[in-house]
């Protein structure tokens, strides 16, 4: 392949250690001496001809990337429509492309990250551009395709366990008078890994998780209210873990909102209130739950948490 410049860009929701990525990518690139322009906003940085010349910046300044949070170039949530259907779209990419004769093009995010990565490579092959595209690894969620372990995983595992240890023990130390079931929401639409990391909380069989609910495992309400119960009876409280993507025997999401996000995927309401509502009106107990990320305010019977 010709000399040429490297096209990166974030897409998604970032991570803790996403811009780590970019880090080691801008180094590697100066390596070779290939000049790394990033795309502000992912892939609508390219298509708005919006780029950062990395080249401008200090090795000191690409090396901090590595501790930074946050998306340092900034990301979206766009999906490229096929090639049939908007053809001027990815005229224009090709068209920005050449201009800045970038030769490779590195996305960094999950699935539908990979998938535009994917389109933009059919592109170039049809345009008969030489184009190296690259999909690179970023979700916490952990279920990139032949990808063991995605980076952003780690950091949200630990937090996941972490936060779930902190919320049990304030269950416990109000049980007997408060609240008796604490659910959480875990991340994760068809992968439970994010769930299960929060198993890490406990050591003994009766420590918190103890109910956790996976979107590979079929949500029998019956079998959850009754281990609930059970739960509550012998130890006197109850963490319930559950992943986003808790589905019923019909295959439905829990917590369908009717509406779909920028992906097209089913746009998800939020299971752990759903399961709160269900262990409130059919046990009777005093319940808090809570979404990571979400604003918290206080509710009577199903009460969300801050955390």
């Amino acid at each position: 392949m010709a000399k040429g410049n490297l096209l990166y860009a974030q897409s998604g929701g970032v991570t803790a250690v996403i811009n780590a990525t970019a880090s080691a990518v801008i180094q590697a690139a100066r390596r070779h001496k290939v000049k790394v322009l990033a795309a502000r906003n992912g892939i609508l940085g390219a298509l708005r001809e919006e780029l950062i010349d990395t080249s401008k910046e200090s090795i000191g300044a690409i090396r901090a990337l590595a501790h930074t949070p946050g998306g340092a170039f900034g990301s979206c949530r766009y999906k490229l429509k096929t090639l049939e259907t908007d053809r001027a779209q990815y005229q224009r990419l090709i068209d920005v492309l050449r201009a800045h004769d970038v030769r490779w093009f590195l996305y960094n995010g999950g699935n539908d990250s990979a998938d535009t990565a994917y389109k933009l490579s059919q592109l170039a092959a049809e345009f008969g551009y030489p184009l190296a595209c690259i999909g690179v690894p970023k979700t916490v969620d952990n279920d990139l395709a032949v990808t063991d372990c995605c980076p952003g995983f780690p950091s949200a595992a630990k937090y996941t366990a972490v936060s779930v240890r902190e919320a049990a023990l304030d269950v416990a130390a109000m049980a007997d008078t408060s609240t008796k079931v604490f659910v959480y929401e875990a991340m994760g639409r068809h992968a439970g890994w994010l769930a299960a990391a929060s198993g890490m909380a406990g050591n003994g069989p009766d420590d918190a998780p103890q109910i956790i609910l996976f979107p590979e495992r079929t949500f029998d309400e019956t079998a959850f209210l009754a281990k609930v119960k059970a739960t509550v009876a012998r130890v006197g409280w109850c963490v319930v873990v559950a992943s986003e993507g808790v589905r019923d025997a019909s295959g439905h999401f829990l917590s369908e909102g009717g509406t779909v996000d920028a992906f097209g995927h089913v746009q998800l309401g939020g299971v752990a209130p759903h399961l709160a509502e269900i262990v409130k009106n059919r046990l009777g107990m005093k319940v808090h739950w809570t979404v990571p990320g979400d604003r918290s305010r206080t509710r009577n019977g199903g009460r969300r948490s801050r955390r």
